[in-house]
């Protein structure tokens, strides 16, 4: 059994179909990455996932479990956390303040303290800017707070929709190793990502959305090969 298995979702904003019966699974221990155009529905995806959005038809397992019945904040207790487009930290809190929210559901405080070391050992920027107030961080040091913030929940399953976005290429490169090591120490992680090379170069799978449906799915290395991904997500003719 996977970790989370997506059936068949049709999700809606209002009269709009925006997922047209996306299926897709993610294995324990994998990167699977979701690459397409804008309004593709790869956020909507990430967002049915966490429960922000109610399909209407097809559900969703995760550990065996249908979510149907869950809201999103028993969602994230049952080891779903996402890090949202835009990173949306909280601007007039410090570091610290933030992570100590992502670390609201939990009652472990032990675990907890532990969990922050090793944020801290994993994005050791954080910790030189914990006291800093989260708003006056630079654009990637804001993404890595976005992701810290997520990791204190201790997920199982990382959803994380656009880490790149805005980012200097360098900082992309180094947002994309704090991804590999993430996974790595153990989290599973599903990629909504615009920069489809790097994207696929860490996934070990990837499927592609097209105006709402999956349109093609492989391993990361054959979809980085396939002419058509190619010609339409990675600027090659």
């Amino acid at each position: 059994m996977a970790l989370l298995e997506v059936n068949n979702i049709h999700t809606y904003y209002g009269n709009i179909h925006a997922l047209k019966g996306v299926s897709l699974k993610v294995e324990e221990g994998e990167i699977v990455c979701l690459i397409g155009g804008n309004g593709a529905g790869k956020t909507t995806t990430l967002r049915t996932i966490s429960g922000a959005l109610r399909p209407r038809e097809g559900n969703i397992v995760f550990m065996g479990e249908d979510l149907a019945k869950y809201k999103p904040h028993q969602i994230v207790q049952k080891g779903i956390a996402m890090v949202p487009e835009g990173r949306r930290i909280f601007a007039r809190m410090t570091v610290m303040e933030n992570l100590e929210m992502g670390a609201y559901i939990r009652k472990d405080k032990q675990k907890v303290a532990e969990d922050l070391e090793w944020v801290f050992e994993l994005l050791p920027r954080l910790k030189e800017r914990r006291r800093q107030v989260g708003g006056t961080l630079s654009g990637g040091e804001q993404q890595m707070l976005a992701t810290a913030r997520a990791l204190m929940a201790r997920p199982r399953l990382l959803l994380m929709d656009e880490p790149s976005m805005g980012l200097a290429p360098v900082l992309v490169e180094a947002i994309f190793d704090t991804i590999v090591k993430i996974n790595k120490e153990g989290t599973t992680i599903l990629l909504v990502e615009q920069n489809a090379l790097m994207a696929l170069s860490v996934a070990n799978r990837g499927y592609v959305l097209e105006t709402g449906n999956i349109v093609m799915e492989d391993t990361g290395e054959a979809l980085k090969k396939n002419p058509r991904v190619q010609k339409a997500y990675l600027g090659m003719e």
